[in-house]
């Protein structure tokens, strides 16, 4: 069995579909040990509290202080968290880390320890409609705007780029005549679900 951190930063709808697939199997290869949000205001903290599952925030102001956190360039605090989140990991003998709705990207150490064991889940058909700013509603926007007939989700493996690493499994939905991008996401939301534990279980039997 391995052990799963997944990293979150709001609703953890896909956090709660990892729980609810463990809880329904009598033997299922991964254990979800941590959970890691960006932000303390975070829903997806109580799904956690709810489940049992030990739970922390590592966020700039928690990991550098507020002072430095203001102070601070956007790569010095990523990289800070992402220092921050390793440390975690290794304390708590994570073997897989899953970014479940994360809102920040990991960068240095945590990615060249971790090859090949971390997941991201991506509301978009890689690799379109990847990459610096395309998360949450500003992919869907795009996708609507490219008149695409045709979205999903992508989850791939995790590396040094910005949604550039091997997809392992991705979901399409229709994009449908004046689709907005609330009803976009709406749909595509169930598929993710599937998804991130498909990808999870792709994982365990490859690590």
């Amino acid at each position: 069995m391995k052990n799963v951190a997944v990293l979150v930063s709001g609703g953890g709808t896909n956090l709660q579909a990892l729980i609810d697939y463990e809880k329904s199997r009598t033997e299922c290869p991964y254990h979800i040990a941590l959970v890691v949000s960006s932000t303390r205001h975070a829903y997806a903290l109580e799904r956690a509290a709810a489940a049992g599952i030990k739970a922390e925030v590592r966020s700039p102001y928690s990991v550098l202080g507020a002072d430095a956190a203001k102070a601070s360039d956007r790569d010095t605090k990523r990289l800070a968290v992402s220092d921050a989140i390793l440390e975690l990991c290794s304390l708590n003998k994570i073997d897989i880390i899953v970014l479940a709705g994360y809102l920040s990207v990991l960068g240095g150490k945590i990615i060249s320890e971790y090859e090949g064991r971390i997941i991201n889940l991506h509301p978009a058909l890689l690799p379109k409609f990847g990459g610096v700013g395309m998360w949450g509603h500003n992919v869907h926007e795009a996708v609507i705007a490219g008149g695409e007939s045709e979205s999903g989700c992508t989850v791939h493996l995790v590396d040094s780029g910005c949604d550039t690493g091997k997809i392992l499994v991705q979901r399409k939905v229709p994009v449908l005549p004046g689709d907005t991008p609330d009803a976009l996401a709406a749909r595509i939301a169930p598929e993710e679900h599937k998804a991130i534990v498909e990808g999870l279980l792709a994982v365990c039997g490859a690590v």
